[in-house]
């Protein structure tokens, strides 16, 4: 799938391209899974900021998630890497297509009993989830609101706040998605796309306050989030797939003890982490601890993928299958 223009979902392309090649010290993957992040979908409609990654030069294909099985190597690089199925956050070119080529020190092998799928979901998603919680480091004394509950990195902050004995209230949009946040068993799912859904889980806490809000959403719904906490207590903040600007009111704060922590800037900042948190994401899934949503769609979709994960229609991590 390849971006020649800069703009709206349909202008990834389906077409033939020539085979990649590996080069030294990497390997080539045939492609089974390759994860669509939102981030590529601001990237391709030429949208960027202070703490995306910069533009590409085009044409371009995206997808830096890929898992699959090594077909070829590079000079330098152990043949028997051939045949062993793997996954990686590193996909050169990119993961939209049959074939990618990765570097062999960022490639992981992947874990007895774990899909392809399920390996891309947890590759970027699992490790950003698991480097999320342990900024916000919860306990189990904690009433935890978690926005977005039922996308990919959501579902995972729901079930290991549950399983650490947290209180956890789930927020999504819709029925269907509240529903999916409910089956997770968070201890209260809400609908943030009604009006009135912030007293509704005041009036269920009965008195008792949220002590910290994992946000991914931002805008309205993320003051909204905030106007739930109690005195001294946190809002940890991911990600803005609302595209709508929110910081708390630096007054309140003060007045109220908070703490704000944007945790996107603070793993931007230590990608020297990120191997060691792949593979706990990685064993987390593939023993059942962590369980990733997956929603899939054939990679001649991507247009489509890219237009359901910009509508916030999707429900987990979305996955190009080739």
């Amino acid at each position: 799938m390849v971006l020649h223009s800069f703009g709206p979902a349909e202008n990834l392309v389906h077409e033939s391209v020539p085979d990649p090649e590996p080069g030294p010290g990497q390997v080539r993957i045939a492609v089974k899974a390759a994860g669509v992040h939102l981030i590529e979908t601001a990237l391709r409609a030429g949208l960027s900021s202070g703490y995306m990654p910069p533009l590409p030069e085009l044409p371009t294909i995206f997808g830096g998630e890929v898992a699959g099985r090594v077909d070829a190597t590079g000079p330098g690089v152990d043949p028997g890497w051939i045949g062993l199925d793997v996954v990686t956050s590193g996909g050169q070119p990119g993961g939209y297509a049959e074939l990618a080529v990765a570097d062999v020190a960022a490639v992981h092998r992947l874990p007895d009993g774990l899909s392809h799928e399920a390996a891309v979901a947890m590759i970027v998603t699992g490790r950003t989830a698991l480097e999320f919680l342990d900024v916000a480091a919860l306990s189990a004394a904690d009433v935890v609101l978690v926005t977005s509950a039922a996308g990919g990195i959501g579902r995972l902050v729901v079930q290991y706040a549950r399983r650490l004995g947290a209180r956890v209230i789930g927020a999504a949009g819709g029925p269907a998605k509240v529903a999916a946040v409910r089956e997770l068993g968070a201890d209260l799912a809400v609908d943030y796309d009604e009006p009135s859904w912030a007293e509704a889980v005041a009036d269920r806490l009965g008195g008792r306050k949220v002590t910290a809000v994992l946000d991914g959403v931002g805008g309205d719904k993320a003051r909204a989030a905030v106007g739930l906490l109690a005195d001294g207590g946190r809002y940890v903040t991911i990600g803005n797939a609302s595209k709508q600007d929110f910081a708390p009111d630096p007054r309140l704060v003060e007045e109220r003890g908070l703490t704000v922590t944007n945790a996107l800037l603070l793993l931007i900042g230590r990608p020297e982490q990120r191997p060691a948190y792949e593979a706990r994401a990685l064993a987390a899934a593939a023993e059942g601890t962590l369980v990733p949503a997956v929603q899939a769609f054939p990679l001649s979709e991507a247009a489509a993928a890219h237009a359901a994960l910009e509508s916030r229609r999707t429900t987990g991590k979305v996955v190009l299958v080739p």
